[in-house]
């Protein structure tokens, strides 16, 4: 198994001291842990896109400029980027330009997002999500891959002059994965273009998970993709992960904190239904307790669902020395464990993106083809969710 570290980059009082950093600090620390998470051994490095609520995210693409400029090897991803409310001709320059200075490090995560408020603030109608989503990604994906691209649709105007956007991706076009929280929609989009799913794995039981990650199976094989390209990604819930020597003794160190952040209810991200921490630690994805007891659980997810990779989040309300303890000892007490038991073949020589040639991989879906899938999978479909 493969291991990424994500940050959604929210901006909160620990509900336990009523301390927070300030903005500045807070953004230097994201850079400051990726620098670390390479150090250890990660594999990977997200930075989420927010728009709305205590969050600071709303730059991906500077965030991760900046540690591009500061690691060499850890790749690049975001968590997810919320195309369906970008111009896909600034997304492809943008994380291009990206890709081109951490020379071929870089790939995405796409999604619609899961906070509503980002609609109006970007003149887009939530009715259109969907529909947003799939045409926008089918021009990133076009301009990419293609130069001289002409181009029209709904929602954006239309490339009536030959349109080549530069810079160019680094080596091809970046593999491109699909985030996926809870509906039926995202997981079919994925399968439609052959291109590997990221699930949420945040805030519902893992057998609703296990729908979505069923369905996307389904509709790759239905499509003729590659199996090989097949990739899973899953997250581990809101919160993030919690180390101590026993699991009784990090449930006392961070219950605290976790109730208090899953009792605010003005939070965007806060309907889990864990709100606590027993509850959370014995049926839900958060990875809280010695290192044994996270060793298990990722296991018995992967039992379920299969994944390549590994997401966590640390708990970024505490104090930083603190979180980079949590990342060390998760790095050298947990990684390894799972990846012994649960081996994969994403980023290495078997994958056809391990070292990013042109990709001329998946078979491209038909042009008529539709994505078929139930928008109202779950009722939940445009709750704020931590993950996606």
């Amino acid at each position: 198994m493969k291991f990424q570290v994500l940050d959604i980059i929210p901006h909160l009082k620990n509900p336990v001291t009523g301390e927070i950093v300030s903005t500045a600090d807070r953004l230097n620390q994201v850079v400051e842990t990726a620098k670390r998470a390479e150090e250890l051994g990660f594999d990977s490095f997200s930075v989420g896109e927010r728009h709305a609520g205590e969050f600071v995210s709303s730059s991906p693409t500077t965030v991760l400029a900046a540690i591009a400029a500061v690691t060499n090897r850890i790749r690049l991803q975001t968590g997810v980027t919320v195309l369906s409310v970008l111009d896909p001709v600034r997304v492809a320059e943008d994380y291009a330009t990206i890709d081109q200075l951490s020379r071929g490090r870089l790939e995405l995560v796409i999604g619609k997002g899961n906070e509503v408020l980002q609609y109006p603030l970007f003149g887009q109608s939530l009715d259109d999500q969907w529909d947003l989503l799939a045409e926008k990604y089918s021009l990133l994906r076009t301009l990419w891959r293609k130069e001289s691209v002409t181009w029209s649709g709904r929602f954006r105007p239309a490339l009536s002059e030959p349109t080549t956007t530069t810079p160019r991706p680094f080596a091809g076009s970046p593999r491109i994965w699909h985030g996926s929280a809870t509906t039926l929609t995202s997981a079919a989009l994925a399968a439609k273009w052959g291109d590997p799913l990221f699930t949420a794995n945040a805030i519902q039981p893992r057998e609703n998970y296990k729908v979505l990650i069923d369905h996307y199976r389904e509709e790759y094989e239905r499509h003729g993709h590659d199996p090989r390209h097949q990739y899973l990604g899953a997250g581990s819930g809101a919160g993030g992960v919690f180390i101590a020597d026993t699991t009784q003794e990090a449930i006392r160190q961070y219950g605290p904190v976790y109730e208090g952040l899953t009792a605010n209810r003005n939070v965007p991200g806060n309907n889990s239904p864990f709100r606590d921490i027993q509850h959370a630690v014995a049926e839900g994805p958060a990875l809280v307790g010695s290192p044994e007891q996270v060793i298990d659980k990722i296991l018995s997810y992967h039992s379920l669902y299969a994944h390549d990779l590994q997401s966590i989040s640390l708990p970024t309300t505490l104090p930083f020395e603190q979180q980079l303890e949590i990342l060390e000892r998760f790095a050298l007490e947990v990684i390894p464990a799972v990846r012994a038991a649960a081996p994969t073949t994403l980023w290495e020589a078997e994958d056809p993106f391990g070292g990013r040639p042109e990709f001329a991989g998946a078979t491209e879906p038909d042009a008529a083809a539709t994505v078929t899938a139930d928008h109202a999978f779950n009722r939940s479909d445009n709750a704020h969710v931590y993950a996606y």
